[in-house]
């Protein structure tokens, strides 16, 4: 759960997120404005970038990176239908393309700073989720499987049940529902993009099952290695059933 202090501070950031989402769309934030692309850069040669991926500040070209993650990746339920049907002006105040800026306003940076308190980082936010990623420990892998859960557990219930408080109060929309998958896996930590633009990346297997394990509704899905590797409880709470996602096995975590 969330301290009062952390609760305190999700519910500035989403009230602060909301405050510049609607100063923005006030602005002119509800045109869009097609912008062309160059891709007349010089090649560039053995580049470096700073980072976000735990304990990987910088990121460079030269270097062959292997480290261990649990990726987590927490989505936003029927965001498409949030953006293609209209909404009643008697039930909510916000609709459409308009909801969902403001749902992802709220919703994304609350999520990075609930998964930030148990030292996880956002690596990308993916239009109406996150990909975050926890270093794992080789001497000790129950600590990142225990955080990764926790901020898991944290971004479904209090966090979320802050971001519906917030999005009620000032638009009177319903509740989002959030899906979260938690995967783990060897990856090679490199840069990817164009010469002069590439960004830090953590490619590996975890990423995509994450992903595909973030289907569920207000659940938290783990695909096989996650579950082998739990630490076993002789009093230990948490069931998993077996359920998969599409073609990712997975383990359902039920309390």
């Amino acid at each position: 759960m969330l301290s009062e202090k952390q609760i305190e501070a999700v519910t500035a950031c989403i009230n602060d997120a909301l405050n510049r989402a609607e100063k923005h769309w006030e602005n002119g934030g509800h045109t869009l404005v097609k912008r062309s692309v160059s891709m007349d850069k010089a090649f560039v040669v053995n580049e470096s970038a700073p980072s976000h991926i735990p304990g990987h500040d910088k990121v460079q070209d030269d270097k062959t990176v292997i480290d261990e993650f649990i990726a987590l990746v927490a989505d936003m339920r029927d965001s498409s239908k949030h953006l293609n049907s209209a909404i009643s002006e008697k039930t909510a105040k916000v609709s459409q393309l308009q909801r969902v800026y403001y749902e992802t306003s709220a919703l994304l940076p609350a999520l990075a700073l609930t998964i930030k308190f148990k030292d996880g980082n956002v690596t990308e936010y993916l239009g109406d989720g996150v990909l975050a990623l926890f270093q794992v420990d080789q001497a000790d892998k129950s600590k990142a499987i225990y955080a990764a859960h926790e901020a898991a557990a944290n971004c479904i219930g209090p966090t979320r049940a802050l971001v519906n408080a917030a999005l009620t109060e000032r638009y009177s929309l319903p509740a989002l529902d959030l899906g979260v998958g938690l995967a783990m896996s060897k990856t090679i930590v490199t840069l990817i993009g164009l010469p002069g633009e590439k960004h830090p990346k953590a490619f590996g297997e975890c990423v995509f099952r994450a992903t595909k394990l973030s289907s569920g509704r207000n659940e938290i899905y783990v695909d096989a290695i996650v579950r082998g590797s739990w630490p076993t409880s002789k009093n230990g709470k948490l069931r998993f059933v077996e359920r998969s996602r599409g073609e990712v096995p997975g383990y359902l975590i039920s309390l």
